[in-house]
C-alpha cells in the first residue's frame, strides 16, 4: 500500500509541477518586467547576483533570505550550463525559484500529515495525498509562487522547521528555523510556536499522569468546560512553570530554539526594531480586528472541509447552554472593534489588490458594518475552535497565543500574512473524508483560475501613469 502511495503521490506531484510550468509560462508572457514590490525584490537579487552585497534598497523591509537562496540555487545553474548574458538572473528566473519553492512545499505538505495523522494510517493513503496536493494550491500561496515574493520560501522553510520538530529534530529545526527568519523576520512568532509545541506535550504527558493519580476522575485526559475548570488548568500551568524538573525537562530539549530567540533579540538591539529598511510603513500597533478578520478567513478557505450542518446545529445550542458567555464574548469584540481598529494608508490607496475591495465594499459602506459582523466573527472564531477540539488544550493554547502575536500587530489587512497559519490550522484539522477534499480541490482550483484569469486578462491603467495595472491578493 505504502508503495502505491508513493507512485501516485509522484504521479501528482509531476503533474502539479507540469501545470505550474505552464501557468508560469503564460503569466510571464504576459507581465515580463517586475511587478508591485517585484521591482525591489528582483533588483536587489540582480544585485546580489553580480556580488554587490553592500548594497541594499531601503524600500526592503525583510532581510535577503529569498536573494541568498536565489543567488544559491542560480549561480551552480550557470557555472554547470554556462550560461551568460540577461538571462542568468533575469525576471523569469527569479520567479521560477518559487516554483521549486511550491514542489516542496507539497512534499513537506504530506510529510506533516503523515506524521500528524499517523494514527489513521490505514485506509487513508488517497486522503493524505490529495489533501496534501489541495493545501499546496491554496489560492493565496499559490499566486505567489508565479511572482518572485517571499511568501514560497517563507511557507516552505516554517513547514520545514515544523516537520523537523514533529520528528524530535531540534537542532536541525532551529538551525532551518534561522533560514525562515532571514525571509520573514515575524517567523519567528511560528517558530516560538514550535518550540511551544513541545512544552504542551510536556504539559499534556504531566497532567495525564497527575489526573490518572485521582481515583474520582474517570477521564483524566478531559478538563471541564466550567470555571473549577479553568481554575485547575491555571493552577497546574502556574506549578508547571515553577517547578525546577519540568522546567529542566523542558530546557533540555527547546535549547536550541532558544539560542535562535536570543540571537533574534540580539538583532531587534541592534537594529533598533524587527524592520529593515522602509519602517514608517510597517509600525506595530494593537489592531485585535485582525483576528476575526483571520478567523473569517479560515472560515471561507475551509468552507469544503469544516463547514456542515450538524456543526451549524451544534453552534446555535452551544449559544443556548451558555447564552451568558457568548453575550460576554460578543461584548468584549464590540469593545475590541469600537476601539482598535486600525486602517493602513495602503489598503485605502492601492486598488490593485482584492483586501482594497473587501474593505471599500464591505466595511466603508456604512459605519455599522464593522460591528454586524460581530456575530459572523463569533461564528467563525467557534467553528475555528471547534474544528481543532481533537487536540489538547495545551496546544490550542499556544497556537492561539502564536495566533495573536502573528496578526493582531499588524496594521496592514494583507492576506499573505494568513497564509502560515491557515496552513497549520488546516494541517491539525481531522483529515476530511475523500468528498471533502476532492471539494476543496475544486474550490480552491476554481478561486485559482479566477484570480490567475483576473490577473492575465483584467488589466487596467491609472490615469496618471501609462504603465498596465493588475488585480492580485
Amino acid at each position: 500500500m505504502e508503495k502505491f502511495e508513493g507512485y501516485i503521490f509522484t504521479a501528482f506531484c509531476s503533474t502539479n509541477f507540469l501545470v505550474s510550468c505552464l501557468l508560469f509560462s503564460k503569466i510571464t508572457r504576459e507581465q515580463r518586467e517586475p511587478y508591485m514590490d517585484e521591482i525591489f525584490h528582483v533588483r536587489q537579487a540582480q544585485k546580489y547576483c553580480y556580488g554587490k552585497f553592500n548594497e541594499w534598497d531601503p524600500m526592503i523591509t525583510t532581510l535577503p533570505g529569498l536573494y541568498l537562496a536565489s543567488v544559491g540555487v542560480i549561480k551552480p545553474v550557470v557555472w554547470l550550463v554556462d550560461l551568460t548574458g540577461k538571462v542568468v538572473c533575469s525576471t523569469e528566473m527569479l520567479r521560477f525559484i518559487n516554483l521549486l519553492f511550491n514542489c516542496g512545499i507539497l512534499y513537506l505538505l504530506y510529510l506533516i500529515i503523515c506524521k500528524l495523522h499517523l494514527k489513521e494510517k490505514t485506509k487513508t493513503a488517497s486522503r493524505r495525498v490529495l489533501s496534501a496536493l489541495s493545501l499546496s494550491t491554496f489560492p493565496v500561496l499559490y499566486f505567489f509562487n508565479f511572482l518572485y515574493y517571499t511568501d514560497a520560501g517563507s511557507t516552505f522553510f516554517i513547514l520545514y522547521t515544523y516537520l523537523m520538530t514533529l520528528y524530535g529534530c531540534h537542532k536541525a529545526s532551529a538551525l532551518i528555523s534561522v533560514f525562515a527568519i532571514f525571509f520573514r523576520q515575524t517567523n519567528i512568532i511560528w517558530v516560538v510556536f514550535c518550540a511551544s509545541t513541545i512544552v504542551a506535550n510536556k504539559m499534556d504527558e504531566t497532567w495525564r499522569t497527575e489526573q490518572s493519580k485521582k481515583k474520582d476522575d474517570k477521564s483524566p485526559c478531559q478538563i471541564p468546560f466550567s470555571v473549577s475548570g479553568v481554575k485547575r488548568v491555571m493552577r497546574f500551568l502556574l506549578e508547571f512553570l515553577t517547578t525546577a524538573n519540568h522546567v529542566k525537562a523542558v530546557m533540555l530539549v527547546v535549547w536550541p530554539y532558544i539560542f535562535v530567540a536570543v540571537g533574534f533579540i540580539a538583532f531587534i538591539v541592534l537594529n533598533d526594531g524587527i524592520v529593515v529598511g522602509d519602517r514608517s510603513s510597517h509600525e506595530a500597533c494593537l489592531n485585535f480586528p485582525q483576528l476575526f478578520y483571520f478567523f473569517s478567513f479560515a472560515l471561507f478557505f475551509s468552507i469544503p472541509t469544516s463547514l456542515c450542518y450538524h456543526r451549524a446545529l451544534r453552534f446555535l445550542q452551544t449559544l443556548k447552554k451558555h447564552p451568558l458567555l457568548y453575550l460576554l464574548i460578543t461584548g468584549l469584540c464590540l469593545l475590541l472593534v469600537w476601539k482598535f481598529t486600525f486602517v493602513h494608508k495602503y489598503l485605502l490607496a492601492d486598488n490593485r489588490h482584492f483586501p482594497f475591495y473587501v474593505w471599500k465594499r464591505i466595511f466603508q459602506k456604512h459605519e455599522v458594518v464593522r460591528f454586524a459582523l460581530i456575530p459572523a466573527y463569533v461564528f467563525a472564531a467557534w467553528n475555528f475552535m471547534d474544528t481543532l477540539k481533537s487536540r489538547s488544550l495545551f496546544w490550542s493554547l499556544a497556537f492561539l497565543v502564536c495566533l495573536l502575536g502573528a496578526t493582531v500587530p499588524q496594521k496592514l489587512l494583507e492576506f499573505r500574512y494568513f497564509i502560515v497559519p491557515y496552513l497549520l490550522y488546516r494541517l491539525h484539522m481531522p483529515l476530511p473524508s475523500l468528498t471533502r477534499l476532492v471539494l476543496e480541490f475544486l474550490f480552491y482550483t476554481a478561486i485559482n483560475a479566477a484570480t490567475l484569469y483576473i490577473f492575465i486578462n483584467k488589466t487596467f491603467q491609472w490615469p496618471n501613469s501609462p504603465a498596465v495595472q493588475r488585480f492580485m491578493w
